[in-house]
C-alpha cells in the first residue's frame, strides 16, 4: 500500500514538473514573442538618422567655407551633437521663445548681427547659471569683466543676472572685438576664450582667418555650436522638432516698481505687492540678498508681473 503510494506520488511529481517546464516554455516563448513586436515596433515608429550639414552656411552675414573638409567635418559633428541631445534642445527652443524677444532688439540697436542670439543660448541656454570658472549669468560675465563693462556685481546686486543690462554689456564687448578684428567669427571665438588669447594664436599662427585657426577643443567646437542651433532654429522640422506653439514658454510680462531707497526686508515687499518672494527673485534674479541696502540712492528698477497667475492666493 505505501509502495503504491509512493509511486503514485513520484508520478504525480514528475508530471507537475512536466506542466511546470512547459508552462516556462509556453511563458518564454510568449516573452520572445512580446520582445519581437517591441523591436518591431521601435523599428516602425524610432529611427535614428546621419545627418547632413547644409551645403552652404552663413554666421552674422560671413559665408562659412563649408567645402573645406575639416570645417564640414566639425559642422557635422555639433550638428549631430544637438540634434540627438532632445530635451536639451527641446529646451533651448523653449526658452528662445521668452527671452530672444528681449535680446534681438538690443542686438539691432546695437548693430550687432541677430546671429549673436545664438551665442547666449549657446553660453548658458538662457539660464542664469554660474560656470565652474565663476563666469555668471544669460551672457556668462567673470565678475572682473562685468565690471568692465559696466555692469554692477556685488553680494546684493549682480547685473550679470539682468536679462537687458547684460545684454547691453555683452554688445558692448563684442563692438570692441569687432573694432578690433573687422571678422564677426574671430568676435564670436574672443567671447569664449578673451581677445588676448585670439591675439596670441592669430599672430603664432600668422593668419586672420578664424577658420584657419588651430585652437583648444572647448573655443573649437564653440563657434560650430553656435552655427549647428541657428541651423536647427531655422529648420526645426527637418531635424525631427516638431514643437507647438503652446509649449513654449511665453515672454514675461510686467511692470516696473523704481526705488530710490534701502528695501530692509524683500519678503515683506513682495507681500505689499502681492507675490511670493520666489516670484520676485523669478522675475528680479539680479537681487542677491534677501535685502537691498542702497546707501548710495541709487535707482533700480524691479520688475513685477502683471498676470494674476503669479498673485498671491
Amino acid at each position: 500500500m505505501k509502495n503504491n503510494f509512493g509511486k503514485l506520488l513520484r508520478s504525480l511529481v514528475f508530471i507537475l514538473a512536466g506542466i511546470g517546464i512547459t508552462q516556462v516554455f509556453i511563458n518564454s516563448m510568449t516573452a520572445e514573442k512580446t520582445e519581437n513586436e517591441h523591436v518591431e515596433k521601435i523599428k516602425e515608429s524610432y529611427n535614428i538618422y546621419s545627418l547632413s550639414p547644409p551645403e552652404t552656411f552663413e554666421f552674422a552675414g560671413q559665408k562659412v567655407p563649408m567645402s573645406d573638409p575639416e570645417v564640414f567635418e566639425r559642422f557635422d559633428r555639433e550638428l549631430h551633437s544637438n540634434t540627438y541631445y532632445h530635451s536639451n534642445t527641446i529646451l533651448y527652443f523653449k526658452r528662445a521663445n521668452r527671452f530672444f524677444p528681449v535680446i534681438e532688439p538690443i542686438l539691432e540697436k546695437n548693430g550687432i548681427p541677430n546671429d549673436f542670439k545664438y551665442l547666449a543660448l549657446v553660453e548658458s541656454g538662457l539660464q542664469n547659471v554660474v560656470s565652474p570658472v565663476g563666469a555668471a549669468g544669460y551672457w556668462q560675465f567673470m565678475e572682473k569683466t562685468a565690471k568692465e563693462y559696466g555692469l554692477e556685481v556685488n553680494s546684493q546686486v549682480d547685473e550679470r543676472y539682468h536679462i537687458e543690462k547684460s545684454t547691453e554689456a555683452a554688445c558692448k564687448y563684442l563692438l570692441d572685438a569687432y573694432e578690433k578684428y573687422n571678422d564677426w567669427s574671430l568676435v564670436a571665438a574672443s567671447y569664449n576664450t578673451g581677445m588676448n588669447r585670439i591675439d596670441q594664436e592669430l599672430e603664432r599662427q600668422k593668419t586672420d582667418n578664424y577658420y584657419d585657426l588651430l585652437l583648444n577643443q572647448e573655443t573649437a567646437r564653440y563657434m560650430f555650436r553656435i552655427m549647428a542651433v541657428k541651423q536647427i532654429f531655422n529648420q526645426p522640422e527637418n531635424y525631427g522638432f516638431h514643437i507647438r506653439k503652446k509649449d513654449l514658454y511665453p515672454p514675461l510680462e510686467f511692470n516696473e516698481v523704481e526705488v530710490d531707497s534701502s528695501i530692509n526686508d524683500l519678503a515683506s515687499f513682495s507681500k505689499d505687492h502681492e507675490i511670493s518672494y520666489k516670484i520676485l527673485k523669478h522675475f528680479n534674479p539680479w537681487l542677491r540678498q534677501v535685502y537691498l541696502k542702497n546707501e548710495s540712492g541709487k535707482v533700480y528698477s524691479i520688475k513685477l508681473p502683471l498676470s494674476k497667475d503669479y498673485k498671491l492666493n
